[in-house]
């Protein structure tokens, strides 16, 4: 089974680390996988799919998120071409109502983009857990003693991550 590995080594020198004592356990040497998750997580139908799932459940907010933005701004420059012919009263008035609008446009734009991240975050987690056990998977069939998924540089010979696409947009 896969696991993360977390120590206060930095990743490089646990990796390095690991990998020796694997060689130096066994007589043969060890076999290891790479895959590049961010294509998982943007080149997958899977990905893909979800992608276009987020974007139509969260066109109508960011419409209306829109909507909002450009009736504040002609509010806006309404109040800057009236404001010297205003009464003080009606001046002060029409300033809170700006302000007040300007703090609800930051709010919603706020929740809208904490729910888009929060459900790119959701749908990216199910693509984790079906690419996981994927990788799992690959890693038994070919026998591999290590699947790594962050490095500065990776053999083409070890790239998993093609395999691990067919399956996952099976």
């Amino acid at each position: 089974m896969l696991r993360t590995l977390t120590a206060s080594l930095p990743k490089q020198l646990a990796v390095l680390t690991l990998l020796a004592c694997a060689s130096l356990a066994q007589a043969q040497p060890s076999r290891v996988g790479f895959v590049y998750t961010e294509r998982l997580m943007t080149e997958s139908k899977m990905a893909k799919t979800a992608d276009a799932k987020i974007e139509a459940e969260f066109s109508k907010r960011q419409k209306a998120i829109q909507e909002t933005i450009s009736r504040f701004k002609a509010m806006s420059d309404k109040f800057d071409a009236e404001a010297a012919k205003l009464t003080e009263p009606e001046r002060t008035k029409r300033a809170r109502e700006l302000i007040d609008l300007d703090k609800d446009v930051q709010r919603t734009q706020r929740e809208f983009r904490e729910d888009l991240i929060q459900r790119k975050s959701e749908e990216r987690a199910n693509i984790s857990t079906r690419a996981y056990k994927l990788i799992e998977q690959i890693a038994e069939q070919e026998r591999l003693d290590i699947v790594l998924q962050e490095a500065a540089w990776v053999s083409p010979r070890i790239d998993i991550t093609d395999k691990v696409l067919k399956l996952l947009d099976k």
